[in-house]
């Protein structure tokens, strides 16, 4: 094969390539370290890139396939991480001049199961600083661009994670999600990604932004891709106390099932209001696509979602402000004024409004755990509006009315976020401009499993996951 066709493996394909040894680990890190010199000075996705280690642990990992020694389902594949992902020895800079010289020693639970299923480390990614906000128009490591046209942001906070799986630079990438920070760069970036049920995935080793919400999770380009990399960093973790006990499932196993019969839950008051056109008629499309495969949909009353913005923001305001605290006061010159502003807005919050966020919280989840009686999963759209220009705060999605971006932006992806619940974000079409749109599907605690299925078989009947951009 020649890099193209490297390239354009899937991740689940290069594993089973490298394991009937007919691809090289080392020609899969060469492709991808040639990719990222090619376009990565467009997009400035990567923080810090591991070239010489990379090709090292190739050499290593090819070597226990000649001598038998398989070490999980991610042997030699090249991923990379975000970089508030802590990696022992390396720079981890969560996006932020605060911690530009910060060495970790010890790996998060994340890189730690990451390693142990054989994937190889190919560098760290760009990001929103400390993860606090939605575009990834970083001021110290540069403003991530979106590999479709890049004149237009990748959202965030994992832009640099969402544009490195759509360019091609890696074959799949760890996000994390707190209000939509796997999902949004996932559905602008045209690729897959899970925010997993709160506590499915160790958060030890990664920096907080919310600890109440945050989570890490898979970016990929295919569904399959999300799941098997899912499966290899799931489960309970001693070193973090908020991870459930709760067996996680073989993810792959039901990829092929169909959703004949599966429930699909919409809630027509909200999530098909307020969006732009070309994203109601994709996700709209993709409703029938599924209904066309065997599915029910099923409309829902959820009678208090319409607060979960004003919550969400609460919530990750006030939980990021309290970590922050002391350095905002012995370096505030060393953040971007943007998350500056963000935390000390935050420490300018009430007790009450904290705690009655945390009550509108419960009465969401208890909704939504009511609804499921119903429904297997619901469907939405990921955000209500497809990619904006860099450095644009202001968005129009209706009447030519211009509005905040970022309250805007958290539309959708807040329920699950204030909930604790599964999403998994598909690509579901295009805009006229050939900017991706993307859907969300939310599913019942710990059942990502019917996630996968339902995203699945949505691939399995349209082909815009295999689109890529041009660069």
């Amino acid at each position: 094969m020649n890099a193209s066709d490297l390239l354009d493996l899937s991740l689940a394909q290069a594993a089973r390539l490298v394991r009937t040894r007919e691809v090289s680990p080392l020609e899969l890190v060469d492709a991808c370290l040639a990719r990222i010199d090619a376009v990565d000075n467009r997009l400035a996705a990567h923080i810090t890139v591991f070239a010489d280690e990379a090709r090292s642990v190739a050499k290593a990992a090819d070597a226990m396939l000649r001598a038998g020694y398989d070490l999980g389902p991610l042997h030699g594949v090249p991923v990379s991480l975000k970089d508030n992902v802590a990696v022992r020895g390396t720079r981890t800079t969560a996006g932020s001049k605060v911690l530009e010289h910060w060495l970790p020693d010890h790996d998060a639970t994340v890189t730690e199961r990451l390693r142990r299923a054989g994937a190889i480390l190919l560098g760290k990614l760009n990001m929103h600083e400390f993860a606090w906000g939605g575009t990834s128009d970083n001021p110290h490591y540069g403003a991530v661009r979106n590999p479709w046209n890049t004149e237009r942001f990748p959202a965030g906070s994992s832009g640099g994670s969402g544009a490195a799986v759509a360019a091609r630079m890696c074959y799949g990438a760890i996000g994390t999600d707190t209000g939509g920070s796997i999902r949004l760069p996932s559905a602008i970036n045209g690729v897959v990604g899970i925010r997993p049920t709160y506590g499915r995935v160790s958060n030890h080793g990664i920096i907080p932004l919310a600890w109440s919400m945050d989570t890490a999770g898979p970016m990929t380009r295919t569904v399959e891709d999300c799941a098997l990399m899912f499966g290899a960093i799931a489960g309970h973790d001693p070193k973090d106390p908020t991870t459930s006990r709760a067996p996680t499932s073989d993810y792959l196993a039901d990829l092929g099932a169909g959703v004949d019969g599966v429930r699909i839950g919409v809630v027509p008051g909200y999530f098909f209001h307020h969006l732009q056109p070309p994203v109601h008629a994709a996700v709209m499309s993709a409703l029938e696509t599924l209904k066309g495969l065997g599915a029910r949909i099923v409309d829902v009353d959820i009678d208090n979602i319409h607060g979960n913005i004003s919550a969400q923001l609460t919530i990750e305001s006030a939980e990021p402000s309290t970590y922050h605290q002391r350095w905002l006061r012995e370096q505030p010159q060393n953040y971007g004024a943007d998350v500056r502003t963000l935390l000390e807005v935050g420490e300018m919050l009430l007790a009450t409004h904290y705690l009655q966020a945390q009550r509108y919280r419960t009465l969401l989840r208890n909704e939504f755990m009511a609804a499921f009686r119903k429904v297997d999963v619901f469907l939405c759209p990921t955000l209500p509006f497809t990619a904006t220009r860099v450095g644009e705060m202001k968005v129009v999605i209706e009447h030519g009315v211009e509005e905040d971006m970022l309250s805007a932006i958290m539309q959708y992806t807040g329920v699950p976020s204030l909930t604790g619940l599964p999403s998994l974000a598909v690509p579901c079409g295009f805009d006229p401009d050939g900017l991706p749109i993307g859907m969300q599907i939310i599913g019942k605690p710990f059942d990502e499993a019917t996630l996968f299925r339902v995203g699945a078989a949505y691939q399995g009947a349209t082909d815009f996951h295999t689109k890529a951009p041009r660069l």
